[in-house]
């Protein structure tokens, strides 16, 4: 136990230490850095925070410097606006305007100041010249002693010079000044929770920041209910609206004022500091702040997640180590939205996130390297099981052989015991074992078979009672090729020589790289490309190989068919009584002779060839087996039958009423007249109408893409139009075709246009005198499409499933006396297939019927024009 502790701990510090150099170096180059950044604005655009129903911000806007002129403006109106805000009821008024510059009105507002008793005004910090040190502006003394509060309005960009948050406490020397949102929220009894720390005192010339927070927005610019400065003063809004708020005024103009990218309107629509600032005052009062977790934290949890990939990987499956690693990912990124959304902490988690990114592959390449060196070390292991042969009948276990021979053999008896312990008996005793066996040996005595065979340091008997059959002689034979002992057994203490390891392990390596080769030509150039299913066998009928065929026509995934009897994987899915598969297999093992079978899998017509084979050292034997799918052969044989079926009877038919009538007209000449001649020539359309559907649908069943040419499809529907417009004049049926168009395809025009006229043809005949057929072509997607409609006497309902099939037809258009075979709509449906359409069709009795056609066009990516989209 403390032995694999040991190899563990070093196996995972040869891991630790490269993922704590590749931390380094990531950490130097500011990767997580800029990952964390990317990171938090996801969270934050994903999650907003609704801004505080205490809050208002009244904008000095472009519509107040219009109406108020230019800035500056005299203080004394500022002092009337807060003299306005005073009266509506405002709780807190905090100004980001800096008031640095004495003026002569400066009284004026700091008496409107003091009568508010809570106006806050900024603090900045900035070298009061270019060449001066840094300095804290206050405002001007007259206003800095009316003010209720102090507050510093800077905010920090990140790195990629986006704001996200801001410093609680700043100043020179020592952070004593808060943040003006801060002053506001403590100044409204909001803010109960952020205390000052008490920092060290540095130079006075040092600006001191202390406590960050990131601000959660309540969303993108103008979020916030923002109310002009001139209408407040000009009292066009409801002054009832800042009673009990806390009022924020600042700039909000273009050009004017300070503004800040966000992580929710980033360069394109910056936000104005004021509205940033009131920002930050709503997720304090809210108590939503979100904060940030030490620097020392993010280190030990970076710490944590090397520590546990380190001593996991190294004892996981190969299989489990990408999972364990996108799991642990997945955790952190669990943990950090969870933190993030529910308990207002912001967690930089791209450290630890990437360190079981970066595992994966570090330790991947060390297992392969491993691996590879534990291959080259273990060539003696290849060349003895080279895993795509046959395997050796010694490998099995001696029961399992047992198993497989009375089956095989269909033996009336068995016997297998080790030494003096008997582990399977049927029909044999002690009394019919042979007095002496020769190891290795078969001994036949009457209907018996007796053998001894060694498993390394284990002797079995084995024995069988043979049916009285034909057979039992091919039986006999087979047995003898069967090599039951473990190779070189009695001479498997000679090869421990040092000096003959050597050479024997390349005799093993170079039979291993030559068995490998022959099979993979084997398997690789034959099985897997051959249009028929294969299955090998090994002696005992064990499934050692199957092709791609065999596991989609079984249903059957490839590892649990190698090591099924192929008498039971046949019996499973077609029984028999006369003439068993196991009967079948054993004659073709012991007797070897090629059977072939007709077999029924899951509807599909199979035909089964079983051929025996042995290898090239002729140790090795077992069964080829070649299944050759013709389900395709029976339907055309199904489809044969029928079309003679149709030709003796609906050809024959009307060509016997013809010889019949010809000859009545012999006998009798003087009775040929108009209504015998109509007759005739009836018969003879008839006997041409079917003979032409009957082709017409042999041809597009022999239709192939090499027949397809680009064709434009409104010509070949205004064709077939004019093909049948004589017949719907007759009626007085009015063919209305609508589409403009042209739509190009590829296929055959002859055969599409023939369709069309069997569709539209159908249409008139069913439709009654003086109605419209309507035909539509258009454009819907990557389709062009053809809509026939007519306002016929409909399909019933029970009909619509079986209307495409061939030599059938709907019992409501036998009783309307319209005759046909029952081809028209399946040559429609062969031709739609062909071209890789679709065919619809919806129709109700006594409503009509409407067939649509979808066909692919010639060029998906052409562009769809205005009329074309309007249809779709």
């Amino acid at each position: 136990m403390q032995r694999d502790w040991f190899r563990l701990t070093r196996t995972a510090w040869k891991l630790a230490l490269p993922l704590i150099g590749i931390a380094i170096l990531l950490k130097l180059a500011g990767i997580p850095q800029r990952l964390d950044l990317w990171l938090y604005d996801t969270l934050a655009l994903s999650t907003s925070l609704a801004p505080s129903s205490s809050l208002e911000l009244v904008a000095i806007d472009e519509k107040s410097l219009r109406e108020l002129g230019r800035w500056p403006w005299p203080r004394s109106r500022h002092a009337q606006l807060i003299d306005r805000l005073r009266d509506a009821g405002a709780r807190v008024v905090v100004f980001d305007v800096l008031f640095t510059e004495p003026g002569t009105e400066d009284p004026t507002m700091a008496r409107a100041m003091r009568e508010q008793g809570s106006v806050i005004l900024p603090v900045h910090l900035y070298p009061a010249s270019a060449d001066a040190p840094l300095s804290e502006q206050l405002p001007t003394p007259t206003l800095t002693r009316a003010a209720a509060a102090l507050g510093h309005v800077h905010v920090e960009l990140d790195e990629d010079g986006i704001a996200r948050g801001l410093y609680l406490y700043s100043g020179l020397g020592r952070a004593s000044w808060p943040a003006i949102s801060l002053a506001a929220a403590q100044l409204a009894d909001h803010a109960q929770g952020v205390s000052l720390r008490d920092d060290q005192q540095v130079s006075p010339y040092v600006n001191v920041r202390s406590q960050y927070a990131y601000i959660p927005l309540a969303g993108r610019v103008g979020s916030i209910p923002t109310t002009s400065y001139s209408d407040v003063l000009a009292g066009r809004v409801s002054m009832e609206r800042f009673a009990g708020k806390t009022v924020f005024i600042g700039a909000t103009a273009p050009g004017f004022g300070d503004v800040l990218p966000t992580p929710l309107s980033g360069l394109a629509s910056p936000m104005s500091g004021v509205e940033f600032h009131a920002n930050a005052y709503s997720a304090l009062v809210q108590d939503k702040l979100m904060l940030v977790i030490p620097a020392y934290q993010q280190f030990l949890l970076a710490a944590a997640v090397i520590v546990f990939i380190s001593l996991a990987l190294p004892q996981l499956k190969p299989s489990h180590t990408l999972w364990v690693c996108l799991m642990t990912s997945a955790l952190l990124l669990l943990a950090v939205t969870l933190l993030f959304r529910h308990a207002s902490t912001w967690v930089p988690v791209s450290q630890a996130l990437l360190v079981p990114l970066i595992a994966y592959p570090l330790w991947s390449t060390r297992r392969l390297t491993l691996l590879n060196t534990f291959l080259n070390r273990q060539l003696d292991i290849l060349s003895r099981d080279p895993g795509l042969g046959l395997k050796d009948i010694h490998q099995q276990q001696p029961i399992r052989i047992v198993e497989e021979l009375r089956l095989l053999l269909q033996a009336e008896g068995w016997w297998l015991s080790q030494d003096d312990l008997i582990m399977a008996q049927h029909g044999l005793s002690r009394r019919d074992r042979p007095k002496s066996l020769e190891s290795g040996l078969w001994t036949h005595r009457g209907d018996q078979s007796w053998i001894r065979f060694a498993r390394g340091n284990r002797s079995f008997e084995l024995g069988l009672m043979l049916p009285a059959s034909l057979g039992r002689e091919a039986s006999r034979r087979y047995l003898q090729r069967l090599r039951l002992d473990s190779p070189g057994y009695f001479q498997g203490r000679e090869r421990n020589y040092p000096g003959e390891n050597i050479g024997d392990r390349i005799e093993r390596v170079q039979g291993a790289i030559e068995s490998l080769t022959d099979m993979r030509e084997f398997i690789a150039r034959g099985f897997e490309r051959m249009p028929d299913g294969v299955i090998v066998t090994d002696a005992m009928a064990t499934i050692q190989f199957v092709n791609g065929h065999i596991e989609e026509w079984f249903g059957e995934p490839r590892p649990s068919l190698i090591g099924m009897s192929l008498p039971g994987l046949l019996n499973a899915h077609d029984p028999r009584d006369a003439a068993p598969w196991q009967e079948t297999i054993s004659d073709t093992l012991t007797l070897g002779q090629t059977r072939t079978v007709d077999l029924q899998v899951k509807g599909m017509d199979l035909l089964i060839h079983l051929a025996p084979f042995s290898m090239s050292d002729a140790d090795q034997h077992g069964i080829i087996a070649n299944i050759s799918n013709i389900s395709e052969l029976r339907e055309q044989q199904r489809q044969h039958r029928e079309a003679i079926d149709f030709i003796s009877h609906d050809v024959r038919s009307p060509l016997v009423s013809q010889l019949a009538l010809i000859a009545q007209l012999k006998r009798r000449p003087e009775s040929i007249g108009p209504e015998q001649l109509e007759h005739l020539g009836n018969l003879a359309r008839r006997s041409y109408q079917l003979a032409e559907e009957f082709v017409q649908l042999a041809r597009a069943e022999q239709l192939t893409e090499t027949r397809f040419y680009d064709c434009e499809f409104l010509a070949v529907v205004e064709n077939a139009r004019d093909s049948v417009s004589e017949q719907a004049q007759s009626k007085g049926i009015y063919l209305a075709l609508h589409g403009a168009d042209d739509i190009w395809l590829r296929g055959n025009a002859e055969l599409l246009e023939r369709a069309v006229i069997n569709l539209l043809t159908n249409a008139v005949q069913y439709s009654p005198a003086g109605s419209t057929v309507t035909i539509q072509v258009f454009r819907a997607g990557h389709q062009v499409c053809l809509t026939i409609s007519d306002e016929g006497m409909g399909i019933a309902a029970h009909e619509l499933p079986h209307l495409f099939d061939r030599y059938r037809r709907q019992k409501s258009t036998e009783l309307s006396g319209n005759r046909g075979a029952g081809l028209g709509l399946s040559f429609v449906k062969v031709v739609v297939d062909k071209h890789k359409g679709e065919i619809s069709v919806h129709s109700r009795e006594g409503e009509g019927s409407s067939f649509t056609l979808r066909l692919p066009v010639a060029d998906p990516l052409a562009t769809i024009t205005p009329s074309e989209s309007s249809l779709n």
